[in-house]
This record gives C-alpha cells, structure tokens and sequence, in this order.
C-alpha cells in the first residue's frame, strides 16, 4: 500500500485526507525554512544555506504531495464552468431573440 496516495477522484479530492495533513506539514517548515534561509543566506551564514535547500526541498515535497489533488478537483471545476458558460450563453441568445 502507498503512503502518498496520487490517483484520485474529484470527490475524494474534496475531502480531508492523510495527504493534506502532510501538505500542511511541509508547507509550514517550507514556509520558515525559506524565510529563515533566506535571511541567514542573505548574511552569509553557511547555515543559513542549508536550512534554504531544506526549504526548498520541503516545497517540492509538498507540491508532489498536493499537486494530483488540485488537478483532479481543478477538472471538476473546468466541466462545471464549461457546462455554467453554455448555460449562459443559451440564456442570453434566447433573450437576445425575444
């Protein structure tokens, strides 16, 4: 069985899974590694370039995460708009023709 889980469905998307709370995870020691590595690789603290790669490897990290869950809801979203904006469309032409 996968840890990381990268099929899904937009429904299961939707929901709180496993995968979020490791997303947010990553995304907070991203979030203070980039501006903490930044800061001490702006004064030229060797440490402070580690603590950036670590950084930056968290947000990657978190992108693999996270990423098939945006697409798959992502899609989800694209059909409904499409199928809103022929809605729409159809409403204003029938109006456009009274």
């Amino acid at each position: 069985m996968q840890i990381i889980k990268r099929e899904w469905t937009p429904e299961s998307a939707d929901e709180m899974h496993k995968e979020d709370w490791f997303a947010i995870i990553f995304s907070v020691i991203a979030y203070i590694a980039l501006l903490i590595g930044t800061a001490m690789s702006a004064l030229l603290i060797p440490t402070g370039f580690f603590i950036l790669i670590i950084g930056i490897l968290a947000t990657i990290i978190m992108y693999w995460i996270i990423d098939p869950k945006l697409r798959a809801i992502s899609s989800e979203y694209e059909k409904q708009e499409k199928d809103y904006l022929l809605k729409l469309e159809e409403i204003q032409k029938w109006e456009a023709d009274k």
